[in-house]
This record gives structure tokens, sequence and C-alpha cells, in this order.
């Protein structure tokens, strides 16, 4: 199934991947697979309908959009697990398996088996392995992957970022970092980065002025040149002068600005360094339940070249440690009564979603629900969070908190080690 899949898909796009798919599984004896994919604001499960046999004969119920809050297929993407139901042919029995990029949650795969025997469960997790892979590698210059994630039209400015941005989550052995944005569709100036470099986590958030194209614009080009310096060597004061050099180039003194964090995280050490180009100070969440406001004396926001001094500001992480970077979008969105979210329950959110045992990137998608139910629906600024884990020690390596207790103990197992989980 693998060797013949991974064959011919060299020469295959996104369309032609469901049937495709379906043609290999069906090798290794496994039925009916449909691909499903999660929409950009994680609401709904899409099937990939694509080119060829691969949905005939499958009733319209069988290929319709299912609700992650509502559903079986649901439960299996927020919770990272497969999950079974008997499909009443004869002992036959329906999977929901998820699909991973690494650590980002792409959706799940629906797979029909004879029976729960261990080789069919071990082909389901190669094939939602590979589909993975191929998904990733033909969604860049694919529309039909573009419009399949989508549940509405986007903006100009919103398309820009989508495409500038990496993925929502990442996970290693040392660092967990997921990203969330809303409206997804209607992104003003809001923006994330990331990347890892040895043990190096880079860290950045941007909030620019204004909430239209030019903000679009405006934090493109502040994405974009602290990426080039960072790839260039240089750190996190430099890079930041870097975009205010180039933001007042391009569009003048005091015509358009940018509020910004950058941060290290060096996973080896865990020390963290930052500095605040006029933003919303980092909080640190502690323990799982202690909080601190980072404090760093701010510069001013890129742009608008005041000369005041660019401190790098230092603070030593426990493991466990989560940093959390947010714009004014997150706090500062109010309910009819004209009342905001605030700091104090955005914070008290997290820690309690944690203590739930959730994921990470589980937390962010239902905080970013409960900031939409809280506004009715609707923002009238960007919300965007960035949170990053430290592990630190040996005792939180390679959990993630993406993966579930279950897989913790499987990998243990592999690796020889016999800690609980």
């Amino acid at each position: 199934m693998l060797t013949g899949l991974l064959d011919a898909s060299h020469l295959a796009g996104f369309d032609e991947m469901p049937a495709m798919v379906a043609e290999h599984a069906a090798c290794a004896g496994l039925r009916d697979v449909v691909i499903f994919l999660a929409d950009l604001q994680q609401d709904v499960l899409r099937p990939m309908i694509g080119t060829g046999p691969a949905t005939s004969g499958r009733t319209p119920e069988e290929l319709s959009e299912l609700k992650i809050d509502a559903t079986l297929a649901g439960r299996a993407f927020q919770e990272v697990r497969i999950l079974s139901v008997a499909s009443g042919e004869g002992g036959a029995i329906s999977w929901w398996v998820p699909l991973l990029n690494g650590t980002e949650r792409l959706g799940v795969i629906r797979v029909t088996t004879p029976d729960a025997g261990e080789r069919y469960q071990e082909a389901m997790r190669s094939l939602s392995a590979l589909v993975a892979l191929m998904i990733v590698c033909t969604r860049r210059y694919s529309d039909s992957h573009a419009r399949l994630v989508r549940t509405r039209s986007m903006n100009v400015a919103a398309e820009m970022l989508w495409n500038l941005m990496p993925p929502l989550t990442f996970a290693n052995a040392d660092v967990v970092i997921a990203g969330a944005l809303e409206p997804a569709y209607e992104i003003g100036g809001d923006a994330f980065d990331y990347s890892i470099e040895g043990n190096t986590a880079h860290l950045a958030i941007f909030d620019a002025m204004g909430h239209d194209v030019s903000a679009g614009l405006t934090a493109n080009l502040a994405v974009a040149v602290c990426r080039n310096r960072r790839v260039e060597g240089d750190g996190l004061a430099e890079s930041s002068r870097a975009a205010e050099r180039t933001l007042l180039e391009e569009f003048g003194r005091d015509t358009r600005f940018v509020t910004a964090i950058l941060a290290d995280i060096d996973a080896s050490t865990g020390m963290l360094s930052w500095v605040n180009r006029g933003h919303h100070p980092p909080v640190l969440i502690r323990g799982g339940r202690h909080t601190l406001t980072l404090r760093c004396p701010p510069s001013h926001p890129l742009g608008l070249d005041l000369g005041m001094p660019i401190t790098v500001c230092e603070q030593q992480l426990e493991p466990g440690d989560r940093v959390l970077l947010y714009t004014d979008g997150i706090t500062e969105a109010r309910n009819p009564h004209g009342q905001e979210f605030g700091l104090a329950r955005f914070v008290d959110f997290i820690i309690r979603r944690s203590a739930d045992g959730l994921p990470i990137p589980e937390t962010l998608r239902r905080l970013i629900r409960s900031v939409l139910e809280y506004h009715h629906g609707g923002l009238q600024d960007d919300a965007t969070v960035l949170v990053a884990e430290w592990h630190g020690d040996s005792a939180h390596r390679g959990l993630g908190d993406i993966v579930t207790p279950e897989d913790v103990r499987a990998r243990a197992s592999c690796a020889g080690d016999n800690r609980p989980a």
C-alpha cells in the first residue's frame, strides 16, 4: 500500500489524491476511505472530493461536512486519537484517524475495516501519516485546497497573511508552539511568526495600525524583514531596527506603524529573551496556575522613529512554563454591554483548559470560540495569540501537549522507557 501510494504520488496533484488513496488503501484491506480536512477556523471537517471514482456510490450524507464540536470525527480531531464505531456490516468497524503534519492537525480520515485487527490499525496509522505528507506537499499550489478549507470569501489582507505565516502548530522534544488568529477571513494587520534553529525557538507577534489592505501590507513587510534579518544572523534588537528602517523607507514617518514582540527561547537552558516594540507585555503561566506579566522597558512601535532605546530583557523559564503573546483584539473584545473580555479572563481560560488536559492547539481553538461568542460572533479588531511551552527536563520531553497518554505510553515502550506517562 505505502510503496504503491508513494510511487504514484510523485505525479499526482491535490485533486487526484482521494481516488489514489482509496485505490492503494484497498491493498491493505482498508475500505471506504474518505479524507476530511478542517476549515481555517476549525469549525467543520470537509470531505476531499477530488477527481476519479473515489466517491462513486457514496451518499450525500457520507460526503457532507462534519461539525468538529458535535461529531465523533470532530472528537478524534480535537483529542488527536483514533476513534471507532461498529458499522453494522457483519462485524465491520468504521474508524476516524487523525491527520497530522508533525503536530499540525489537518483533519481526519474515515476508514472501514472487516474487524479491529492490529494489522488494520497499523495500516491506518501508516496511511494517515503518508496522506498528511502528501497533502502538505500539494496544498501550496492547489486552489482546490484553498477552496476546500474556506467556508466563505477571504479579503486580500488575509490572503497575504495566511500565505506568509507558519503552520498553526509545531512541537518537538523541547517546545510546543501554537497560534490562533481571527477573524480568519478578514484579517487586518495582525500576524505571528516562529521558527526553530538548533536549540533556539524564535517567536514574534505583530499588530499593524489599521484594519485594511494597507495594514496587511505593513504587517507582511514587518514579518518579512524580521524573518530576513533573523536568517542573516541578526539578534532581536537589530532585527527590529531593520524592520523599522524598512517601514520608514516604504511608508514614511508616522504613516504606518507596527507594535511587536520579538522573542527567543534557548531550549537547552530555558532562557527567554525578548524585546518589546510598543506591544502588550507577554504573560508567563507557571505550574499551570501562577501568572507573571513579563515587564520590559518598551521601545516605540516600529515605524514611529522616536529614538527610544531598545532593551533586550531575559526571564529564566522553568520546565512546563507557558509564554503567551497576544494582541489587543483578544483582551479588548467587548460584549454588547461594553465589557471587555479582559486579560484575566483570557489567562484564566488558558489555565482552566490546560487543567482539563486539552492540547495547546485545542485550547486555542476553544479560546477563539469563546472570544467570538463573547462578541456575539463578530470582532472589530484582529485577535491573535501565540503560545510557547518549554518542556525543560526529561519528565516533560516528548509529551508536547499534542498527543494522548496512550501515544506517550506506546512511544515510551518502543524506546525502552518505563516511566509512567
